[in-house]
């Protein structure tokens, strides 16, 4: 998650900064914001989401969820446990990348194109939401994981649902495109509900950015009580 959310962002930035004069396509849509948060982001959430896969399956994989459930009976309270320190850990992370590849990728661009800061309208909602949206990247591999209690399938269900879908969505009707686009709870395509909060334009065809994200967060929220009841209704 570092290396994607912070390399990356320092990469993008410094190389596009260093051709902001000399290229008119970067010269001309120039959004520094952008140019240091979004790249890192939308790879980061890989690592996060495989990340919170492995978090629930590892237990799973060595039969230790056996011995959890035997400490604490009561299983809801112990995978919210779980999830809970997992989410104030992946949340810690996942602010310290943002406000990280945000402050390397403008002190890059300084001096070269024009720079953002702090107290410039929408940085720091940007910077900080782009966290979240991480954090519930992390919390939805969880609940998926926990649904199907298996690694592989819940990193091949989770990159589907984030990167293969979003694409396949690409090749239906225009008249399919944009509602699906609008209200995909995650993925990497500009219009879907979650990366709204990273962004500072918005498509006529997408949501706010509070409201992408609350999308996104009510659909996890649903995962997350599926999973918890086949939790209390399934063999350990």
């Amino acid at each position: 998650a570092i290396v994607l959310g912070i390399g990356l962002s320092a990469l993008v930035a410094g190389v596009s900064a260093a051709h902001y004069h000399s290229d008119p396509e970067i010269h001309f849509s120039w959004n520094p914001l952008q140019r240091s948060i979004r790249p890192g982001s939308l790879l980061a959430q890989l690592a996060f989401a495989v990340l919170g896969v492995i978090t629930v399956t590892s237990e799973y994989s060595s039969g230790m969820i056996r011995t959890s459930l035997t400490a604490v009976p009561k299983r809801i309270r112990m995978m919210s446990a779980k999830l809970l320190v997992f989410g104030a850990s992946a949340l810690l992370v996942g602010e310290v990348i943002s406000v990280a590849a945000f402050s390397i990728g403008q002190a890059l661009i300084h001096g070269k194109a024009p720079s953002a800061s702090f107290g410039q309208h929408l940085v720091l909602r940007v910077v900080l939401g782009a966290g979240l949206y991480l954090v519930l990247i992390g919390l939805y591999g969880s609940a998926v994981a926990l649904l199907v209690r298996h690694a592989a399938a819940g990193i091949a269900i989770v990159v589907g649902t984030l990167f293969i879908v979003p694409g396949v969505v690409q090749l239906l009707p225009s008249s399919w495109v944009n509602p699906i686009e609008e209200y995909w709870p995650a993925g990497v395509v500009d219009t879907n509900a979650g990366p709204q909060i990273f962004l500072t334009h918005h498509n006529s065809h997408a949501l706010s950015a509070w409201q992408g994200l609350g999308e996104f967060a009510l659909f996890v929220g649903v995962v997350i009580a599926v999973a918890f009841y086949f939790l209390e209704r399934r063999d350990a």
